[in-house]
């Protein structure tokens, strides 16, 4: 039998052929999901994503064109305690060969930059897409190009450093100068062509946000996917897709996830620096100093572990998981319907470390949420002149939390009940 055909053609030969796996399929590193861990899988050549279960993986990481599947067949027997049978077999060669992840299955290759921007838009008036950079593999990899002294692991260290120093420098000086900054800033109320600048400003701060995303994903090895516009009315956005970034080191990972807030507060240094010398020269600048508030705020937002946030995939990276919101409320849902019913599945198959990893997510996400609405409610009660204003920064509040509330409680009630039964 040729082998590069599917074995499951040919019944009488299938356990003696010897498959490969396509060597660009890109499989990470095991990740938590749940009760047991899984590998996220890409194919590079046309975007498809799977999820493997271990087992599936121990079989697919030993197709190597050199062991017969009898041979794979009894490490699997050896490693889970049973063995797979001629339809077990036949379901997963189905699988490998009808997602094309072995050899002599190969899907053709796009052409690179094939779509043009305009061709590229998805959605409609009211939300959707635009892509506006389909090469971004060549476009960003700026960093990439510098001459080996720069690219040098010293002189990369030190200028971390630098970077950090001035980052911190930046934000301990924001936070001694708070109070002048909130004065002069609160001038801009009454101002709303101002207002309009520094949403200009934060718009364009955003976008070099996502160019961030990019060089630093060139930087580490990653490929750029592209660059484009996706708005769902009233908000308009840049968005960066860097498809392999799981499928990077952890340390990469977290660059790569962190490198746009960070991009946020470099922008400010300079800006910073005009702000100091003109309050040392007894002036003021209402917009500059509503810019570098702003600034600082989104920067910073970004940070926090929550969805769709940065912060929440550097979470992600560091603790070795994937949908981990997701597989929060589905644990919180389980623990719930168990403690309240006594009946169902409950959260006897989760392992310790699943246990108080999702445990202790839940608990940083109630945190941080009633943080912000805390938050939000005290900017709102500080802006609002009226006798109400206490009135009205609770209603505010209350607005935000219902679609976070609907968001949270609606998936884990799907959860909830399909446990159940």
């Amino acid at each position: 039998m040729n082998p590069t055909d599917n074995p499951t053609e040919h019944p009488s030969g299938t356990r003696a052929a010897a498959p490969r796996t396509r060597p660009d399929i890109l499989v990470s590193a095991p990740l938590l999901r749940g009760p047991e861990p899984v590998r996220l899988l890409l194919d590079p050549r046309t975007g498809a994503r799977m999820e493997l279960s271990p087992k599936v993986h121990f079989v697919l990481d030993r197709l190597d064109g050199v062991r017969t599947l009898d041979q794979i067949g009894e490490d699997y027997a050896a490693r889970f305690g049973a063995r797979l049978g001629e339809p077990q077999w036949r379901q997963l060669l189905g699988l490998f060969y009808g997602r094309r992840l072995l050899v002599g299955a190969e899907p053709p290759e796009a052409a690179a930059g094939s779509a043009t921007p305009m061709e590229s838009a998805r959605g409609h008036w009211a939300e959707g897409r635009l892509r506006l950079v389909t090469d971004g593999h060549a476009r960003f990899d700026v960093l990439r190009r510098l001459p080996s002294p720069a690219r040098h692991r010293v002189v990369r260290g030190a200028a971390v450093a630098a970077l950090g120093a001035a980052l911190g420098t930046l934000l301990v000086g924001l936070v001694w100068r708070l109070p002048e900054l909130t004065a002069s800033a609160g001038a801009l109320v009454h101002r709303p062509a101002m207002l309009l600048l520094v949403t200009v400003a934060l718009w364009l701060s955003m976008a070099l946000h996502e160019i961030g995303h990019a060089l630093t994903a060139r930087a580490v090895g990653a490929t750029v996917g592209e660059l484009g516009l996706r708005w769902r009315l009233p908000m308009v956005y840049l968005y960066c897709d860097v498809p392999d970034a799981r499928f990077l080191p952890r340390r990469r990972q977290v660059a790569v996830a962190a490198a746009g807030a960070l991009t946020n507060l470099v922008v400010l240094l300079p800006a910073y620096g005009v702000w100091l010398l003109l309050t040392r020269h007894g002036g003021s600048h209402p917009t500059l100093s509503a810019v570098l508030l702003s600034g600082t705020v989104v920067g910073l937002a970004n940070l926090l572990p929550l969805p769709p946030l940065d912060g929440y995939r550097i979470l992600e990276a560091l603790l070795g998981t994937t949908r981990l919101a997701q597989e929060t409320r589905a644990y919180v849902a389980r623990a719930a319907l168990r403690r309240r019913r006594g009946s169902g599945q409950g959260t006897s198959g989760y392992p310790r470390r699943a246990k108080r990893l999702y445990l202790g997510y839940a608990v940083l996400w109630t945190t941080v949420t009633a943080g912000l609405l805390l938050a939000v409610a005290a900017t709102v009660s500080a802006l609002t002149a009226s006798p109400d204003r206490v009135l009205t920064a609770t209603l505010t509040a209350l607005a935000v939390a219902a679609p976070v509330a609907l968001r949270v409680v609606r998936p884990a009630r799907r959860r909830g009940q399909a446990v159940a039964r």
